[in-house]
């Protein structure tokens, strides 16, 4: 490669920042309760999951601040139906 070429290519690859990683509360424990409709790994919903990537920042942030709630009621949920068995 000439080198004019490969000054160019080495100009655009330092001009051109690169984006962070996607933050995520993927646990890697995929399982959809049918019934709540959340993944019982993350505590995310099928929608929130559907359009992760395509959030804001400030969108996966507010899902990810309501995750501990969620969770919450969710495990709340299941004990009491466990509870009645």
């Amino acid at each position: 490669m000439p080198q004019r070429a490969a000054r160019e290519m080495l100009r655009r690859m330092n001009a051109s920042p690169v984006k962070p990683p996607v933050r995520t509360p993927c646990v890697q424990v995929c399982f959809v309760d049918p019934q709540a409709r959340l993944c019982v790994g993350c505590f995310r919903t099928m929608e929130e999951l559907g359009r992760w990537t395509r959030f804001s920042d400030e969108e996966r942030e507010a899902v990810m601040a309501a995750l501990p709630e969620r969770e919450k009621a969710y495990q709340a949920a299941r004990a009491a139906r466990q509870g009645k068995r």
